[in-house]
């Protein structure tokens, strides 16, 4: 007669992690997942030790390996940005997934909570430039066609509005980070892959008066890879402004980030919050 035989049950974030592991072995043998890409994820994976977290990071994974450029760069940023905060002193928990939609990560920084939302507008540039060249269209007084940059900011200023919907509910703080990926090398759209000239300056603008109409978003944060910024025509600064230009050389890094705060936000970032969000930039 057959003795019963005790099974151990396994741990469910353990097993998560070895079939990650092989995951981002095979993904390395089969596409260009950099060095910084692992880095970021084996650190994440140590320092993010609950279970949400690890199972997020799991599915995160496996997006890096899918053949659609929005679920990549869609999970390039959340690893990304993560990483950010953290070497900013900030203490991250990835938020489980759900059929109702919310943020991406609750962080904290002493007392202080916060919550993050993450998107990546892939196509964004490629879209304004490919526009642009449509057939010029009378604009009231003047006849000049929409710029690649006009467009751009834009189609930034219709995400803003489209994510905040979902952020209404929250009652603590409420980052909206938002990335602008590089031009995708493989469009046919487009002859000329040249960044996209953008008026920051124009950018911040629209941005502080968009806000307080969303007084639940706490404040936007863009990181923009592959503009041109337009040199400044003036040396007015908003105080709700924070913003770092990189040199076209440092492709390491966004050309531009910024954070543009809510001056009328009902749950706005503490000093803590506020700190370690400019300490990324």
């Amino acid at each position: 007669m057959s003795r019963f035989r005790r099974s151990r049950k396994a741990v469910p974030w353990l097993a998560e992690h070895a079939v990650s592991s092989r995951r981002m072995r095979h993904l390395l043998a089969s596409r260009a997942v950099t060095d910084g890409d692992q880095a970021r994820w084996e650190s994440l994976q140590r320092q993010c030790a609950d279970g949400g977290s690890r199972g997020r990071l799991a599915r995160l994974i496996h997006r890096l390996g899918s053949r659609d450029r929005g679920v990549q760069e869609s999970a390039l940023a959340e690893l990304e940005l993560a990483t950010l905060l953290i070497r900013s002193g900030v203490s991250l928990r990835f938020l489980p997934e759900s059929q109702a939609r919310s943020a991406d990560f609750e962080c904290h920084i002493g007392e202080e909570r916060f919550f993050v939302e993450v998107t990546a507008m892939v196509g964004a540039a490629e879209r304004s430039k490919a526009f642009s060249l449509r057939p010029m269209v009378p604009h009231g007084d003047g006849e000049q066609p929409d710029t690649p940059g006009h467009l751009l900011v834009n189609a930034i200023l219709a995400r803003v509005r489209q994510k905040a919907k979902q952020l209404a509910d929250y009652c603590d703080p409420v980052l909206l980070a938002i990335s602008v990926p590089r031009l995708d090398d493989r469009t046919a759209v487009l002859r000329s892959h040249d960044p996209v000239r953008l008026d920051v300056k124009q950018l911040v603008g629209w941005l502080s008066l968009l806000l307080p109409g969303l007084p639940h978003l706490s404040g936007v944060l863009l990181a923009l890879w592959d503009v041109e910024p337009l040199p400044f025509t003036s040396n007015v600064r908003l105080g709700n402004v924070s913003l770092v230009e990189r040199s076209r050389h440092q492709q390491a890094y966004p050309r531009v980030r910024i954070l543009v705060l809510n001056p009328a936000a009902e749950n706005p970032l503490r000093a803590g919050g506020r700190g370690a969000i400019r300490e990324l930039l």
